[in-house]
């Protein structure tokens, strides 16, 4: 089942080739329009093509993508204690062992996500959480957002809770981060002679890279050529609609179906009808397709085109 080392840098660097050739991603992927008013598909965001930046991301993929091991949690996917960053910057919301469902609709284990901002958990357990600058909620079950805070040290903690915006006992630590100043276009630099240190302030100012605007669905924690260590866990996203487990309504929300496929061949599907926004896969070495779908969940029709992405296995973690 497993490919040789050769196969998989053939195939690793197949990839890193044909995503040098694309050139839809110009505008960072930004969802656009067909005449019939259809959102068309968004191109996986690729490896960057600087080797540097390259090396640099990639040595960080295992921890993006490595499961956790607690049974019910939240965190920040992309954020960790003592980043920097600028600003705007991304926070992506990861969720285990729960579903998410929309403010106002009742369902059992779903809730939604809220960033407490420069504020300790609440004291009152039972109580609702505020809405206030530093209270965010994300009551339409948004899977990630975009905070715009001054220069300086801030703390940033997620809080997850019911329909009525009452917490559960499922919360992140709180981490500490720095915003160094505002965002440019431009991403900082790698410098070849200091490069542990400036590769770590690169990385941490391109995963809190904020998404371009639009409708769009994909992966949160994987780009598309990324080689993966099995088992690993990948993280969806989803922008202009809100994810809601079947068995409730709302307005523009669905929830995930993850397809797997090698050589055009169906192996598995996922249906996250329960509200879930990431999957744990374990798989041999070999190349394979991902194809994620966000659909209603009363007509189990397809809300956005389906997100395709290759998917290449390269090593085994011993557990």
């Amino acid at each position: 089942m497993g490919q040789t080392m050769e196969q998989d840098s053939a195939a690793a660097g197949a990839a890193r080739a044909g995503i040098r050739r694309r050139s839809a991603w110009l505008a960072l992927g930004a969802a656009v329009t067909t005449a019939l008013g259809v959102a068309e598909a968004v191109q996986a965001l690729p490896l960057p093509q600087d080797e540097l930046q390259r090396q640099c991301w990639t040595q960080y993929t295992r921890a993006r993508t490595r499961p956790g091991k607690d049974p019910t949690t939240v965190d920040f996917s992309n954020l960790r204690n003592g980043y920097t960053v600028r600003s705007p910057f991304l926070v992506a919301f990861a969720v285990r062992g729960m579903g998410v469902a929309p403010a106002g609709k009742p369902f059992k284990g779903t809730g939604h996500h809220h960033v407490l901002i420069d504020t300790p958990l609440p004291r009152d357990i039972g109580a609702t959480i505020p809405f206030s600058d530093t209270h965010k909620h994300f009551g339409k079950g948004q899977t990630f957002a975009t905070l715009d805070l001054p220069p300086g040290p801030h703390t940033l903690r997620l809080l997850f809770a019911d329909h009525e915006h009452r917490p559960y006992f499922v919360y992140s630590p709180e981490i500490r981060i720095n915003v160094a100043g505002r965002r440019s276009a431009e991403p900082l630099k790698i410098d070849p002679k200091r490069f542990d240190e400036t590769c770590a302030a690169w990385y941490q100012d391109e995963v809190s890279r904020p998404r371009p605007p639009g409708e769009w669905l994909g992966l949160a924690n994987l780009r598309e050529g990324e080689p993966v260590t099995s088992p690993f866990t990948l993280h969806f996203g989803v922008e202009g609609f809100g994810v809601c487990a079947a068995g409730q309504t709302a307005e523009r929300s669905g929830h995930f179906v993850v397809q797997l496929l090698q050589s055009g061949k169906a192996l598995q599907t996922l249906n996250l009808s329960n509200g879930a926004t990431q999957s744990t896969l374990s798989l041999p070495n070999g190349s394979y397709e991902l194809k994620l779908r966000f659909v209603d969940g009363a007509s189990g029709r397809d809300l956005l085109p389906a997100h395709e992405q290759p998917l290449l296995v390269t090593a085994q973690e011993r557990m």
